[in-house]
């Protein structure tokens, strides 16, 4: 069975288990994780079937900007086990009694630069690869999609990007842009909105934008990018296929999917907090 995909919810089944049934039963128990919009191909198309077929955990995964996710977490939305974050900050949203105690520990694995993804059928496509992107972006019709900075991390990466580029090149128009409601879109729906013309061009990390064969062009004069973390989720239900998922994750097999879609590896994964199980340890040796 194909993956099911069901935008509106965030909700993307990783396996052929239901979205929404739960995620154990008789293949061995699955495990619920939730993820940054910009892995949905990574989680969907490699490490969800990679778990399955290593582990016999199936996996079930809800994807969406990482501050809103965490939100859903601490209004009790999903009773998830595990969550990946585009930025270690979301992460203290999490922690102490204050914030429900849902995170004791996190580990930082990956990163991945933001750049400027574009349609190669734009009519602003020769432009963008022989201009500078902040010149182009502000041309008259020109389609720009992002995220929202109050939700996700990519979007406020992408704001500050705007924002620090308008001040240094002395551009009211490119500031004016950096606030317009107008550009933001749901993070899931991001590629897809630029796959089919909707967009000419994107803030996507050079990660998603290489699984999804966009090409991009680097943001000169800024050096922003996405730093990926995982954690096992207090009272987590599905406390061992957690374990296992993260243990895949960081482990050779997980390390070398996430090389080969462009993630840049921190070796070794750095850990924050503490509580980290015992099971986890070889592939975090700073625990």
């Amino acid at each position: 069975m194909r993956p099911l995909i069901l935008a509106a919810a965030g909700c993307a089944v990783v396996t052929s288990t239901a979205c929404g049934a739960s995620a154990g039963g008789s293949d061995g128990g699955g495990v619920e994780v939730l993820y940054a919009g910009s892995l949905v191909s990574l989680m969907q198309n490699q490490l969800g079937p990679g778990v399955k077929a290593a582990t016999g955990h199936s996996v079930i995964g809800f994807s969406g900007g990482s501050t809103a996710l965490a939100t859903q977490i601490r209004g009790k939305v999903h009773a998830a086990d595990v969550f990946i974050s585009a930025s270690p900050d979301v992460n203290a949203s999490l922690q102490g009694s204050a914030n429900g105690g849902w995170a004791s520990w996190y580990a930082t694995f990956a990163t991945s630069d933001l750049v400027l993804g574009y349609n190669p059928k734009s009519m602003f496509g020769d432009e963008l690869k022989s201009k500078p992107w902040y010149q182009v972006i502000t041309e008259p019709g020109f389609r720009l999609g992002s995220t929202d900075p109050a939700t996700d991390p990519k979007g406020e990466l992408a704001q500050q990007a705007l924002t620090e580029t308008a001040a240094r090149q002395h551009d009211p128009a490119l500031a004016k842009l950096a606030g317009e409601q107008a550009t933001i879109y749901p993070e899931e729906t991001l590629v897809g909105r630029l796959q089919s013309g909707q967009l000419d061009a994107g803030f996507f990390y050079t990660s998603e934008a290489s699984a999804a064969k966009i090409p991009t062009v680097p943001l000169t004069g800024e050096d922003l990018k996405a730093t990926y973390t995982v954690t096992i989720l207090n009272r987590a239900p599905h406390e061992k296929a957690a374990e296992a998922f993260v243990a895949y994750l960081l482990g050779g097999r997980g390390r070398a999917l996430l090389e080969a879609d462009g993630f840049t590896l921190i070796k070794p994964p750095d850990v924050s907090g503490n509580g980290v199980p015992k099971s986890l340890h070889a592939v975090l040796p700073g625990a």
